[in-house]
């Protein structure tokens, strides 16, 4: 449910004049508050008994998945709410109706956070890494391949809010894939967040993938009868490979946490423990592709040098052969009166045919050294 009504008014900012101020619905209208328009917001919902319900408001979504829970002693009835780089207005007001922890807050508006999990009294605080290739029709030494994000999970016992800071990773096909599975919506909170969990490490195998498709090419063109010896794209990918890193590996360690945690459901625990699983493959992967990559470097240096000495080498040769007639012109052009073969007739083809063989057997043996 996409809705311009979410957040009330705070105080301190500017008032709205009233022929731009949109219009309420009853509830707010009885409790005489009034709610300007967040774009930050991406979607909240009700679900009751796996199905989505509409209501009028966060609030009132919250109000009636408490009623339906306690009706029911203990149902799974829950409240979604997804925003996207909020404001620390907005943020803050979640936090009032939903009794957030204040440091689990900053943490979410601030961001840059590393990935972990931290439990405030019934509630777990949740931090994700996420990653996404980017494609490029042509790869230079400073395009960005991997491009990362943060998304904060608040997780209660009746609701689920995701923040979710940069542009990748979106949640609509997680939200979209619970609501067609009723099922697994009936899981509640927990199942929620084994959805996002789940999704944000699928994304990182596939990422790591692509990677690794990356790097087998660029080894390929190293080892190449041709290099191309393109050692700035290779430094490149080593730096999107240690991103990579930074995002995955801290994950490690909260997620098997939070796998063994009382808060989660026993038949739950098993879910997270896949999650767990998949996630210290993909951390397996990444290690191996930088510990590729750092090969990849090393050789991609060792034989730019060795390309580098080929062609001293040939240079050098090249310079040696040029000598024999320099030395040999220069001597004859010094005008000394008493000098061989000045008076013969056959001096010149003689000196010319001794430039010509000598020039011959050094090129000869170069080449037979593998210099030329």
């Amino acid at each position: 449910m996409r809705s311009s009504l979410l957040f009330p008014r705070i105080k301190h900012t500017r008032t709205i004049r009233a022929a731009h101020t949109p219009a309420v619905s009853l509830r707010e209208r009885m409790t005489g508050v009034c709610v300007p328009p967040s774009d930050s917001l991406v979607e909240y919902a009700a679900y009751v008994g796996g199905k989505k319900i509409d209501a009028l408001g966060i609030p009132d979504a919250l109000e009636i998945v408490r009623a339906h829970n306690a009706a029911s002693d203990g149902g799974n009835a829950f409240v979604w709410v997804g925003l996207h780089e909020p404001d620390a207005p907005e943020v803050e007001w979640l936090a009032e109706v939903f009794a957030l922890h204040p440091l689990a807050v900053e943490d979410a508006v601030k961001a840059h956070q590393r990935p972990k999990v931290e439990r405030y009294g019934d509630s777990v605080f949740v931090v994700l890494k996420t990653v996404a290739y980017i494609d490029h029709d042509v790869l230079t030494a400073t395009s960005e391949i991997i491009g990362t994000g943060e998304l904060m999970v608040f997780v209660g016992p009746d609701f689920v809010v995701t923040v979710r800071h940069g542009r990748h990773c979106p949640l609509s096909e997680v939200r979209q894939r619970l609501e067609d599975k009723p099922k697994l919506l009936n899981r509640g909170p927990t199942g929620v967040l084994h959805a996002i969990a789940d999704h944000v490490v699928d994304r990182y195998l596939s990422v790591a993938d692509r990677m690794q498709a990356e790097l087998e090419d660029v080894e390929a063109m190293v080892f190449a009868d041709v290099s191309a010896r393109d050692i700035g794209r290779i430094y490149n990918l080593k730096r999107e490979m240690i991103e990579m890193k930074r995002s995955v590996m801290p994950l490690q360690s909260p997620m098997s946490t939070l796998a063994q945690r009382r808060m989660i459901p026993s038949e739950m625990r098993e879910y997270f423990r896949d999650v767990v699983d998949h996630l210290a493959r993909v951390c397996e992967q990444v290690e191996s592709s930088n510990e590729l990559c750092n090969s990849i470097l090393q050789a991609a240096l060792a034989r730019s040098n060795a390309l580098a000495n080929e062609d001293m080498r040939k240079i050098s040769s090249w310079v040696a052969i040029m000598a024999v007639p320099t030395m040999i012109a220069g001597i004859y052009g010094m005008n000394f009166e008493h000098m061989p073969e000045l008076d013969s007739v056959f001096g010149y083809p003689l000196v010319i045919g001794v430039m010509v063989v000598a020039c011959t057997l050094l090129y000869r043996g170069f080449r037979r050294n593998g210099w030329m």
